[in-house]
């Protein structure tokens, strides 16, 4: 048996919101959400794509007949609030029936519905059944990173007003090559603009960078994008954690990378956070020339 491991809300709101052309909620054998509350909370409302618990008519648990367990990469279980000091309820009792056929550990939401609809709001549906084209239609959110205090994202992201809305976004940091975004909110305090450009070194920005990122994320949240946000952004973001929590750069790549599965910085920016971490922690610890990195 795989296992039962609990997830943070931030976990599963990066989970939905993980991209490649596409959103990868397309992909039948990425997630598996379920919902083990009763009929009448998942109709009122539930998570985007979560289906229900199935049960008998002596309401024991039926496992599902409509995927691959097996297979699923990533199977997510939640009632109301089951909270990880628990030792028992709806979640775990599901979880414990998944556990003898996943090859995965399942997840249990920790807090449950309660606790991740109130983070966000906006991934609350009543929407049941979902057809492959609204699927590849979704638009995925940018990654959490702290907890409603730094995000990252793309440009196309940046410019959507209804994100700037939904994650009450306060500042930016642009990582574009001359590239300007709309403010649609009048409450948004500050943007820090470095462009990207083969005469910038990225590396010199880096206090900058950080000093932003520290200023601004004591007063909201804030959003760190680049055109693709797989490169300059997550270079930003990995520096940023290296100086403000003090931790070594594959420690950070390895937090940033679990939220974001995709991140790609280019060869030099690897090398700019190597030197980065030698300034912060004063000396060199991670091994860059991995083929990790």
């Amino acid at each position: 048996m795989a296992g039962i491991v609990f997830c943070e809300a931030t976990e599963l709101y990066n989970l939905l919101n993980q991209s490649t052309r596409y959103s990868r909620l397309t992909e039948p054998i990425y997630l598996y959400l379920v919902d083990v509350r009763t009929k009448s909370q998942y109709d009122e409302s539930h998570v985007i794509t979560a289906k229900r618990a199935k049960m008998d008519a002596d309401g024991n648990y039926l496992l599902p007949q409509d995927v691959e367990l097996e297979c699923v990469k990533h199977c997510v279980v939640y009632d109301g609030h089951t909270k990880s000091s628990d030792v028992e309820g709806p979640a775990i009792q599901y979880a414990k029936l998944l556990e003898v056929i996943s090859r995965q550990p399942i997840m249990v939401l920790n807090g449950g519905y309660e606790f991740f609809s109130a983070c966000y709001p906006f991934f609350r549906t009543q929407k049941i059944f979902y057809m492959p084209q609204e699927l590849d239609a979704f638009e995925p959110y940018p990654v959490e990173i702290l907890p409603a205090k730094l995000y990252m994202g793309d440009f196309k992201q940046a410019s959507d007003r209804q994100v700037q809305k939904d994650l009450k976004i306060k500042a930016y940091l642009n990582l574009c090559r001359e590239k300007e975004i709309i403010i649609a909110e009048e409450s948004v305090i500050s943007i820090l603009h470095i462009p990207s450009s083969e005469e910038t070194s990225l590396l010199a920005h880096f206090p900058k960078i950080c000093e932003f990122l520290d200023e601004q994320s004591a007063k909201g949240a804030v959003l760190v994008f680049s055109t693709l946000g797989i490169s300059r952004c997550c270079t930003a973001v990995i520096a940023y954690l290296i100086y403000s929590q003090k931790i070594t750069l594959k420690d950070a790549w390895a937090l940033v990378q679990k939220c974001k599965a995709t991140i790609r910085p280019h060869r030099d920016l690897v090398h700019y956070l190597s030197q980065w971490e030698e300034t912060i922690l004063h000396q060199k610890i991670t091994n860059i020339s991995d083929p990790y990195y």
